[in-house]
């Protein structure tokens, strides 16, 4: 009897812990980062990053993404990959799109793909492509987009998927002018490799903080070693005193839980001054 009450109560917290994994996944948090200093009149431009949205196992609905964000002023939107699987899920990417743009991004929306995003093969990941552009995203595969932000040059560089060996970081700076260095790109990995390349901040995704991150995310180990094995896996860090960003990602794959991480939206606070300072949460 004593054998039979002990296999329940493990059975019934195992089920309970499956549940709270889950749960966990619905429990989106909004993380406010600046980069620089804003001292002395300087000012700063708004990014807002998403990353990883994984249609097929996203718990966070497009009127959550809206409801989470409408009192936040946004000057630009960074989606740094992994959008989705399977063909079948492009359809759902759509209302997403549509409540990032009534944010109203003051100079836009960009976007770089993934390695999940390269699944999708010929007229299919042309579909995808085009779905993000007929949103008014602006796509970027190694290559560079220059805006102008309060009188500052921004150069918003694109570097594609280094997971899937797609990337080409001579050829995404080909276009870049004197300014401040934006990169967006999905596996951090890359940051290592950029040591002739300057980027005043890098925004990535790919390890979903994780995502079963207990006692630590053993699976990362087969992703990431360079960035893993000094615990790069989450937030800001830098390298040889260039900052980056790992974002937790906005859904799951593999299994639809999540244990030591959460749902991530990430506004950084990005000062147009080149003249960087340490990271301060806002």
């Amino acid at each position: 009897m004593t054998f039979v009450f002990i296999i329940l109560s493990i059975f019934l917290l195992l089920v309970l812990a499956i549940r709270k994994a889950h749960r966990n996944t619905y429990e989106a948090v909004l993380h406010k980062v600046q980069v620089g200093s804003l001292d002395g009149g300087n000012r700063a431009i708004r990014i807002l990053q998403l990353s990883d949205l994984h249609l097929e196992k996203l718990s966070i609905s497009p009127d959550d993404v809206y409801e989470k964000l409408k009192g936040e002023r946004i000057d630009l939107i960074a989606l740094t990959g992994d959008f989705l699987d399977r063909e079948e899920s492009i359809v759902k990417l759509g209302p997403y799109l549509t409540a990032l743009k009534q944010l109203n991004p003051t100079y836009g929306m960009y976007a770089v793909f993934g390695n999940h995003d390269y699944v999708l093969q010929g007229e299919s990941f042309e579909r995808l492509k085009a779905t993000l552009e007929a949103h008014g995203c602006v796509v970027l595969q190694n290559e560079t987009k220059t805006i102008t932000v309060n009188g500052h040059t921004v150069n918003i560089i694109g570097i594609d998927d280094f997971y899937t060996g797609r990337s080409d970081i001579e050829k995404a700076y080909a276009g870049v002018k004197d300014g401040l260095n934006l990169v967006l790109t999905h596996d951090p990995d890359i940051v290592p490799h950029m040591k002739d390349y300057h980027f005043d901040y890098l925004l990535s995704g790919h390890f979903h903080g994780g995502q079963i991150h207990w006692p630590k995310p053993y699976h990362l180990a087969k992703m990431s070693k360079t960035l893993t094995e000094r615990d790069m896996i989450k937030g800001y860090h830098e390298w040889d005193g260039k900052p980056f960003y790992i974002n937790e990602g906005l859904g799951q794959t593999g299994v639809n839980i999540r244990v030591g991480s959460k749902p991530e939206m990430t506004l950084h606070l990005l000062a147009l001054s080149s003249q960087k300072e340490a990271v301060k949460a806002v």
